[in-house]
């Protein structure tokens, strides 16, 4: 046993315990970086559906928004206005009476065509009857007629466009109701009493 000058033992056990709580075992911060690791991945996860969530509230907001505001400038203008949707992308239109053919409403930023989310599906149905999406991507809008009729007086064709994300079972809907009134539902909200809406499932 080695003895120090001062003829004490260098190897007490008091030193020992010492020497053994000076540090952490590779074994504790192991455990410690599993943990850690854990409570991240928790984390982004929450964070990521608070985001998709979020994504799809906004988009459905901005659609309704951007409906009501071509209805708006219908009726300022006294013009026809259009929308049209395939499963990736969605944009509206104006006709042109003196080429009398519908084109895209390039005078206007706001109105230009616009993608879905990525992740997201679109369902729509127009007087009643359920609309067979376009698969084609971008520039499958062009110089096609609108699924959605807004006209100089302010009227509009009964419609409703259901926004879901893939996976999910929540989804918004904008539609119109017997009235011709623009609605927003987003998800976890519960459309209240009145005229019932002309879709599909209640055909």
């Amino acid at each position: 046993m080695p003895i120090l000058e001062t003829g004490i033992s260098g190897s007490s056990p008091l030193h020992a315990t010492r020497a053994r709580s000076a540090g952490f075992t590779l074994i504790e911060l192991m455990i410690v970086v599993f943990i850690i690791g854990l409570i991240t991945a928790a984390v982004v996860v929450t964070i990521g559906s608070e985001r998709r969530d979020t994504e799809l509230d906004k988009e459905a907001q901005r659609l309704e928004a951007l409906i009501e505001y071509v209805r708006e400038q219908a009726e300022l203008q006294t013009r026809d206005y259009g929308f049209r949707s395939n499963n990736h992308a969605y944009e509206f239109m104006v006709f042109d009476v003196l080429q009398n053919k519908w084109r895209p409403v390039d005078e206007d930023d706001a109105l230009r065509e616009r993608e879905y989310p990525e992740g997201m599906l679109t369902s729509m149905v127009v007087e009643g009857r359920s609309i067979v999406l376009d698969e084609k991507k971008k520039s499958a809008l062009i110089d096609l007629k609108p699924q959605v009729m807004i006209f100089a007086n302010g009227d509009l064709t009964s419609f409703e466009v259901k926004l879901q994300r893939e996976g999910s079972a929540d989804f918004a809907r904008i539609y119109t109701d017997e009235q011709s009134n623009v609605k927003l539902l987003l998800p976890g909200e519960v459309e209240q009493k009145g005229p019932a809406v002309r879709t599909a499932e209640r055909q």
